[in-house]
């Protein structure tokens, strides 16, 4: 008789809960079609945002002036699922993020402008401390693929409570009543930063 061979438990652990949730979730639905920017406030956003290959482009103008790219309708309790990639060009380094809720707060993707650390997956809160311990994806860089290849971005924004996955894990959470107002999602590109993102794959439920 074959014995079958032992798979480490803790390694499956991650994975059925995080598919157990996704069962449980609403439908997701696009928001990006890949074709336009239906779905989203266009205005400006011309000298900014391209799409090629049904990939959601984010750059610079040559004056490096900031953007973000609104949707057109207001979102408080949602899920958020894309893919996204970057790669750095200078020691800056790339700073862009989701902008969610009123007052605003933000899921940081790539360098903090003001720390000048990576703090991917940290929610951003604008006050003191503008990162919040309890909100800070301390474990992100273990997550993530290398720099330059897709990564897979889960934000849930239910109650007062932000939770963000990457690929498929948790990297953080973070509580506060004061985020409270439905507000657009803003996709950013960092005024006074030499940067490029992209996304794909940008799907949305309201819960």
């Amino acid at each position: 008789m074959k014995r079958l061979h032992s798979f480490p438990f803790a390694l499956v652990l991650p994975l059925l809960v995080f598919a157990v949730a996704q069962a449980d979730d609403p439908e997701l639905r696009p928001l990006f079609n890949g074709k336009d920017l239906s779905n989203f406030q266009s205005d400006g956003a011309d000298a900014f945002w391209r799409i090629e290959n049904e990939v959601l482009i984010g750059e610079n103008n040559a004056e490096q002036k900031g953007h973000y790219l609104w949707t057109e309708k207001s979102y408080k309790d949602f899920i958020l699922e894309f893919d996204v990639r970057w790669k750095a060009t200078t020691d800056r380094g790339v700073d862009t993020g989701i902008e969610m809720r009123d007052p605003k707060i933000q899921l940081q993707l790539g360098v903090s402008g003001s720390l000048r650390v990576d703090m991917t997956g940290s929610f951003y809160t604008g006050g003191k401390p503008a990162y919040p311990e309890e909100g800070q994806a301390k474990e992100a860089r273990k997550l993530m693929h290398p720099e330059g290849e897709w990564n897979r971005f889960r934000i849930q924004a239910k109650g007062d409570t932000f939770t963000c996955w990457i690929n498929g894990q948790k990297a953080s959470e973070y509580t506060n009543p004061k985020f409270s107002g439905a507000a657009p999602l803003g996709f950013q590109i960092h005024g006074g930063v030499e940067m490029k993102c992209e996304y794909r794959n940008i799907n949305i439920a309201e819960l």
